[in-house]
């Protein structure tokens, strides 16, 4: 879509509040496609199709991982910031790279690395996806991270709304050199809201993991369709695609239905989102970052809908007795690889075994917190083999 198609509440490619460190713009790319051609570059885009979304990475090859979830986020932000005259291209950077920082084996890597870093300033999957585009990336010669336009740094940070009032968690130290008057020099305007279309990328986010879960849980054999019936949303959806074909199996029940039931989602997003721009009169960017709430959400109706969707998954699949026995090992595997890489740094790869070489025990953790939150499960299965397996192992 070209800027004089854009809607006046759009952000403007053209107008950037542009980078950290200057750098001349690119001839066949606006500032925030180049953004998102860097995070597909970045290694920590890589290393996310070997994350977990619910169940491990080497479970199955059908499963959602990190990755395949952040291109399912990244395509509903694009249609929505689409539908709203947006700019989709931010929209979609903000969404490729809103779980950057997310640790391997998903919420039970994030839960274990909260508890290690409980002493040693914390740890938050959002702020470290922040520090992997400012800071961790390393791949170029003038400068840490990706140096990325304003915009979407703001997004990355800010898309679940304002973040000032957690500055004074110790997971959130990092972001606040970004305020205002702050050493960074780099205002994020923390207090505000984010751009539309990073609030975009973050009903996205909600949209996806609520609809491929149900996918993934019925293909994993944890619930069934039958279960579905009477649960909102996707029930009304399995009723109308059996009404339409009786005749049809239940592999393409559930793929119909789930695809459904992300139209009729998205299609309330849109309907909210008009009629709070209008009753809030919203009309310019700066009107957005000053409202008094987020303008890019579900309707009441939705929020009941999804809230018992949520439940029956909680209840049904995020706490069945498979998934708990995968978390707790995976919990355990982190925890034993956090206390031997603090007490035995050397044995870390040289990137991050040499900054954990201080007797500063919280910048050693954090060295030791970045490592294993860069980790694939499967990397980090097969370091906790050769250090923890009793053979002995020549190929360490």
């Amino acid at each position: 879509m070209s800027h004089t198609d854009l809607a006046s509440y759009a952000e403007r490619a053209d107008l950037t509040q542009g980078r950290r460190v200057f750098e001349p713009a690119s001839r066949t790319r606006t500032a925030f496609a180049r953004d998102r051609d860097r995070i597909i570059h970045a290694t920590a885009f890589r290393r996310l199709k070997e994350k977990t979304q619910v169940f491990v990475a080497h479970e199955g090859d059908h499963y959602r991982t990190r990755l395949t979830h952040s291109l399912e986020v990244a395509q509903i932000a694009r249609s929505l910031a689409h539908a709203l005259r947006l700019d989709d291209d931010l929209a979609e950077t903000i969404a490729l790279a809103h779980d950057l920082g997310h640790p391997p084996f998903a919420h039970a890597g994030e839960d274990e690395l909260v508890v290690q870093m409980r002493d040693y300033g914390g740890f938050d999957h959002n702020v470290q996806s922040f520090r992997v585009v400012t800071e961790l990336e390393n791949r170029y010669p003038q400068f840490d991270g990706l140096n990325l336009s304003w915009e979407t740094v703001e997004g990355v940070i800010k898309h679940n709304g304002p973040v000032s009032h957690r500055l004074d968690e110790p997971a959130w130290s990092v972001v606040r050199p970004y305020a205002a008057g702050g050493e960074a020099g780099w205002d994020l305007r923390l207090g505000t809201f984010a751009s539309l279309e990073a609030q975009c990328a973050a009903i996205a986010d909600d949209i996806a993991y609520n609809n491929h879960d149900v996918d993934d849980g019925v293909q994993a054999g944890l619930i069934t369709l039958r279960d579905l019936d009477q649960v909102p949303l996707i029930g009304p959806m399995l009723a109308e695609v059996r009404r339409e074909y009786p005749d049809i199996d239940d592999r393409m029940l559930r793929i119909e239905a789930v695809r459904r039931m992300i139209g009729v989602m998205v299609e309330d997003v849109l309907a909210e989102t008009g009629r709070r721009l209008e009753e809030d009169r919203i009309v310019t960017t700066e009107d957005v970052r000053m409202a008094k709430r987020t303008m890019v959400d579900f309707s009441h109706a939705m929020h009941v809908d999804l809230a018992v969707l949520r439940k029956f998954l909680f209840e049904r699949m995020y706490r069945h007795y498979r998934v708990n026995r995968t978390r707790s090992q995976a919990r355990r595997v982190l925890s034993q690889l956090f206390e031997l890489f603090m007490a035995e740094p050397e044995v870390m790869p040289p990137e991050w075994g040499e900054p954990a070489m201080t007797p500063d025990k919280t910048q050693r953790a954090r060295a030791v917190c970045d490592y294993i939150a860069g980790m694939t499960d499967r990397y980090a299965i097969e370091v906790h083999q050769k250090l923890f397996s009793l053979d002995l192992a020549l190929d360490l």
